[in-house]
């Protein structure tokens, strides 16, 4: 199933620089690996936020929902899920 997930991204002003780089490095890490798995299909940053609107590709909505919550980010993301489905007037026949 593909999915749209728009994430916003808020660390806490208080948290301390070397722990915000730590789990960025670790969520940058981790979205590589889902992006060459084939999970994470496609990754777009919003600009002017700190933000992204990504697509996924994964079995189900509890497939999904684990992906999200195993990021380093998840605990300081607003996230926003869409289902996505084959729209009848699209001219490709695959999901690109």
């Amino acid at each position: 199933m593909l999915f749209k997930v728009s994430m916003n991204v808020r660390l806490p002003h208080t948290m301390p620089r070397e722990e915000a780089d730590r789990l960025k490095a670790a969520e940058r890490a981790l979205a590589q690996d889902l992006q060459r798995s084939g999970k994470w299909r496609h990754l777009w940053r919003v600009a002017g936020r700190y933000a992204n609107v990504s697509i996924f590709d994964v079995a189900d909505s509890t497939e999904l929902h684990d992906t999200l919550m195993s990021l380093p980010l998840f605990p300081y993301m607003d996230i926003d899920v869409e289902a996505l489905c084959r729209h009848p007037s699209s001219i490709h026949d695959d999901d690109r």
